[in-house]
């Protein structure tokens, strides 16, 4: 019996190294992407469109919520340290808030309830970073609108980017490969 005890906990531990892993691998990810490429600086208040937001949709459609809240934060949090600093505490907490409305549990990526999460994870941003220019700038009109715009094209370029990715990665069933070798 506890023999049977010690190689459940064996499992466990080594499940658990693994989605730590791949947690670390998507932070880089999405560091990368959000920081270099497809990294496109609007405006003078250190803002910048990028992709990255499609790599935390992906994060948070493959990993439990814990590890898609730690790499969307490790990833959004390092980007903006490395490009735009002023935004790293505001940019981790929302970074986390997005992940929020997208589901791990079915077997795709690709489901009616991840699409519509991007649309609001979209509300989500834009008002919270609204909110984070109003606190860093004091400017209250103009700031909305670009904040909404700007999160609107980003967004909705991360949307595209999220469902092309996650079709071709459902097309090659990687949820399956991932569960079977995640345990």
């Amino acid at each position: 019996m506890k023999t049977n005890t010690t190689t459940k906990t064996r499992v466990t531990q080594s499940a658990k190294m693994r989605y730590v892993t791949l947690t670390g691998l998507m932070a880089a990810m999405i560091a990368l992407m959000t920081a270099y490429i497809c990294h496109i600086p609007t405006g003078i208040n250190g803002g910048y469109i990028h992709f990255g937001d499609s790599l935390i949709y992906i994060a948070a459609a493959l990993l439990p919520t814990p590890y898609a809240l730690a790499a969307a934060a490790i990833g959004g949090g390092l980007a903006d340290l490395m490009t735009a600093p002023m935004w790293a505490p505001a940019t981790i907490i929302i970074k986390m808030l997005i992940t929020i409305p997208f589901t791990n549990k079915p077997a795709k990526i690709i489901t009616p309830r991840n699409v519509i999460a991007t649309v609001i994870a979209y509300f989500i941003s834009g008002i919270c970073y609204f909110f984070a220019e109003y606190l860093l700038f004091g400017s209250f009109g103009s700031a909305f609108i670009a904040s909404m715009s700007g999160s609107l094209i980003q967004s909705g370029g991360s949307a595209v980017f999220f469902i092309i990715f996650g079709l071709a990665l459902d097309k090659v069933h990687i949820k399956g490969r991932l569960n079977s070798t995640l345990g």
